[in-house]
């Protein structure tokens, strides 16, 4: 077990004065991971490039989590782009491209924690699913992350890969109790245990989703009223409920929902889409547009090409992808090697041939998103009006609303903010 998952009662306070007033004023509970005392938001990891450095280090300057999400973070970095650019696919084009997006990992756990400042918590997210997943953990934990979250899948070998690093909280993605169950003994035998567990909703939350297929996603194993006493009732019969805080994720969007949540015995909650579009989200502003002015009724769910439910906005490009998408799978077949210079992922629906999965490169469609191409680009988007609405904020201002429930307190919109 690490000395990471047991926060001892001292554990040092990583909120500055501002964000404990708003703490206060509210009355949610603060809580402990890595040995520090923390703000109970956990900002959620969101690639390509939606949450990077500034992002992530402007939630954890304000004493929360802030995370960057691994996927793809040389599209940051024009120099790495213009290394990269113009690769003939091929083993040797996955090489630089890989050796780029792990420089630019450790630019932006750098540059994320200057921003930081010393307060709050710095995590990365990276997706099981991924070619480069044990390279990136390997590369974030020589750079000093202070936490690992992996979804997309069930990390099984994380403690492996940490195994030198014994104080860096691991974090797995999961969505109901049997998952928790599952984790929890794979890593009791290599004796370590996780620092915390996000339990992610897949019927509200966006990207990625938790559950083997679309029609699972109403399934009530995964509604919080189930899935979190159950998993508090495993880790309690297990012994380490007081060892491993769950963080709740999915359709969190005010402080009545963190309230409600921690009265079910979750820690802290993970949110993406409202921190996707403030002011220091690192996508594009066009892109910041199209989740704000999105709704539940603009959202659809389909089958990604990494073979998982995802939800995303209804744009141009995605409505000629279903629209075509049966055909495509008709014809799906097995390719020599990835068609395009970035091979990411380690199983493809377009590279593999698999006929049920999505057959499109989802490396080209969320850095169309990046640059906010409603044409080109795919826009992974969480259930839920939006804190602001349509409005594009501050993440201080996200931060004070969420814990203070208060939006007279929070400052007038600038007047470039609406949308």
């Amino acid at each position: 077990m690490s000395a990471a998952a047991i926060a001892p009662l001292e554990a040092p306070s990583t909120i500055p004065a501002e964000s404990e007033r708003w703490l206060q004023r509210g009355g949610l509970q603060p809580w402990r991971l890595a040995a520090r005392r923390l703000l109970p938001i956990v900002q959620g990891g969101m690639g390509i490039g939606v949450s990077a450095h500034r992002l992530a280090g402007s939630v954890a300057a304000l004493g929360g989590v802030g995370t960057i999400s691994s996927v793809d973070l040389r599209r940051h970095h024009p120099d790495l782009m213009l290394r990269t650019r113009g690769l003939a696919p091929g083993q040797a084009a996955k090489d630089a491209i890989d050796a780029a997006n792990l420089e630019a990992l450790e630019r932006e756990i750098r540059r994320a924690r200057t921003r930081a400042g010393g307060r709050g918590l710095l995590a990365i997210n990276v997706m099981r699913a991924v070619t480069a997943y044990g390279p990136s953990i390997t590369r974030a934990l020589e750079c000093g992350i202070d936490a690992v979250v992996v979804g997309a899948g069930l990390p099984l070998d994380l403690p492996d890969l940490a195994r030198e690093h014994p104080d860096t909280a691991l974090i797995p993605i999961l969505s109901d109790a049997r998952g928790v169950q599952l984790v929890v003994r794979k890593w009791e035998r290599k004796k370590r245990m996780p620092d915390a567990i996000v339990i992610e909703h897949p019927r509200l939350a966006g990207g990625h989703l938790g559950a083997a297929k679309i029609s699972d996603l109403q399934d009530p194993r995964f509604d919080f009223e189930n899935a979190i006493p159950q998993s508090r009732a495993f880790l309690r019969a297990a012994g380490i409920e007081d060892q491993v805080p769950l963080i709740v994720a999915g359709g969190i969007r005010s402080m009545a929902d963190i309230a409600r949540l921690q009265g079910l015995g979750a820690a802290a909650v993970q949110m993406g889409t409202p921190f996707a579009v403030t002011e220091e989200g690192d996508a594009d502003p066009a892109f910041k547009q199209v989740l704000a002015q999105a709704t539940d009724d603009t959202l659809v769910e389909f089958t990604s090409v990494a073979g998982l439910p995802a939800r995303a906005v209804r744009t141009p490009w995605l409505d000629a992808y279903l629209k075509q998408v049966t055909k495509l799978q008709s014809v799906a077949h097995a390719k020599a090697r990835c068609t395009k210079s970035f091979d990411c992922l380690a199983q493809c629906g377009l590279r593999d041939g698999f006929k049920d999965w999505g057959q499109f490169c989802i490396d080209n469609q969320l850095a169309a998103a990046l640059r906010g191409d409603t044409r080109k680009g795919l826009f992974f988007r969480g259930a839920g009006a939006l804190p602001f609405g349509d409005q594009i904020r501050s993440v201080r201002d996200l931060m004070q609303m969420l814990l203070t429930g208060d939006m007279r307190a929070v400052n007038p919109p600038a007047a470039h903010a609406p949308v």
